[in-house]
């Protein structure tokens, strides 16, 4: 495939959407369901938003798809050069563009998309230059709730999991704890008092209060262990690897990132297809 690939040739046509309003257990449902990680949100046919896995586990008690999605996303038209989609892709740290012609929605494009083209372009030079530093292993035994907030924090999607010989054992992603996880519903009670605080007639022990009783539905990470959700014997690449081989990986296995080991099996770092992308810019 030549570099000068435009977007109308690798883009998504069929794509999922959410519409407003809607909510978070809908989408929950069709990520789930598509085995994709977001999707565009439409009003009255116009993209107004994007909605992710991200999205759902950084507001796990959020039920409107409204307050939930990021508004007035980046898109991209199905003319442009995939290079400029790789630069946009790579500079508001996103993964995905709608494809927009006449404010209509008429396909998606995303990472995978364009690694998929990469695949064809036969770049060699090794992908140790393109590796992201910031790596969260966790170990084999740690609960799955804080392997979930580690990544948060660290905001990456993926971890590696390492055995206590610091030997790679497996990966777990953002795909692997939304499938995972339980929509939770439990009823929450709170004391509303009848006093006031200047008040002086009135003692703290003896305030009449008021108890408002109300539903909270939010994400549940169960508490398994890592090794219980993680992929066993991931895809690795070595640093010598190619990028097109790596590209080649990913297509192939549906993956969006490999560890990087050496010959005794130990990590050195993460792959990422964002990393990669810098290669089709560079090219």
């Amino acid at each position: 495939m030549p570099k000068n690939t435009i977007i109308d040739d690798i883009m998504v046509r069929n794509v999922a959407c959410a519409t407003l309003p809607g909510s978070r257990d809908e989408v929950l449902k069709i990520l789930k369901d598509k085995h994709i990680s977001g999707v565009p949100v439409l009003k009255n046919n116009k993209v107004v938003g994007l909605v992710t896995r991200t999205n759902l586990l950084r507001k796990p008690e959020e039920e409107q798809l409204a307050l939930l999605m990021a508004r007035d996303p980046i898109t991209i038209a199905s003319d442009a050069d995939i290079t400029d989609a790789a630069r946009l892709l790579i500079d508001n740290r996103i993964r995905r563009l709608p494809v927009v012609e006449d404010d209509k929605l008429v396909g998606l494009v995303t990472i995978a998309d364009i690694i998929g083209s990469m695949a064809d372009l036969n770049i060699t030079e090794p992908v140790g230059q393109y590796l992201n530093n910031g790596v969260v292993p966790v170990w084999n035994e740690t609960p799955l709730p804080v392997v979930a907030r580690a990544m948060e924090l660290a905001h990456v999607k993926a971890a590696p999991v390492l055995d206590s010989n610091l030997e790679l054992v497996g990966i777990i992603s953002d795909r692997d704890i939304i499938s995972a996880s339980i929509i939770e519903d439990t009823v929450e009670m709170s004391d509303m008092s009848a006093g006031a605080d200047d008040d002086a007639w009135t003692w703290e022990s003896m305030r009449d209060t008021m108890s408002i009783y109300y539903s909270v539905s939010r994400i549940k990470v169960p508490n398994v262990i890592a090794k219980d959700v993680m992929i066993k014997n991931p895809i690795t690449a070595s640093l010598i690897s190619g990028v097109s081989d790596c590209a080649r990986k990913m297509k192939r296995n549906k993956i969006d990132q490999m560890p990087v080991v050496n010959a005794n099996h130990k990590l050195m770092g993460i792959l990422r297809d964002r990393d990669l992308l810098k290669a089709l810019i560079r090219y």
